[in-house]
């Protein structure tokens, strides 16, 4: 399983077509709403969000540096706080999915992905991304609800980020 980490800013899920147009950190004087792209994916507030890369739209991976993976049969990113093991984070997410995850009100957005994203630090420019710590995932062109969820218990405490296909969202 590969999981993405970042240097301490949001996480980026961009579009591949549209990785040679995200620059990343450009200029980092100032306040970082002035350091280009980065400085935008760093404007997002909450745990998800959106920002344009031309015509397509990123969706950005915010609040929290943590490390990130994608379970593509739950079309969930799963956002690592704290864990013992991976096993230990991906069995809970999978059980809180079946168990019916209590989404955030506020954390519900939709998102149009034109085919397969690269998930990346959102500091590199996309084309960096591609040499490594990244993570290609293969959607379906479409529309999706995106809702994420904070879950904590004893043991594992994560970041749910999940996808449905427009078609499926309820």
């Amino acid at each position: 399983m590969t999981w993405v980490s970042s240097a301490g800013g949001p996480l980026l899920v961009a579009p591949r077509t549209a990785l040679d147009r995200w620059q990343g950190v450009t200029d980092d004087d100032g306040p970082v709403e002035t350091w280009g792209d980065y400085g935008r994916a760093c404007s997002v507030e909450g745990y998800i969000g959106t920002v344009p890369i031309g015509d397509e739209q990123a969706l950005v991976l915010g609040e929290d540096p943590a490390l990130t993976t994608f379970l593509p049969g739950e079309l969930l990113f799963l956002r690592w706080i704290a864990a013992d093991s991976e096993a230990a984070i991906t069995g809970a997410a999978r059980r809180a999915l079946r168990a019916g995850v209590r989404w955030d009100e506020d954390e519900d957005l939709v998102w149009s992905a034109p085919g397969p994203v690269v998930h990346f630090d959102s500091a590199l420019a996309g084309a960096e991304a591609e040499a490594d710590d990244h993570l290609v995932v293969d959607l379906a062109p479409g529309r999706y609800r995106v809702r994420a969820a904070y879950i904590a218990d004893d043991d594992v405490w994560m970041i749910l980020v999940r996808l449905q296909p427009m078609d499926e969202a309820g």
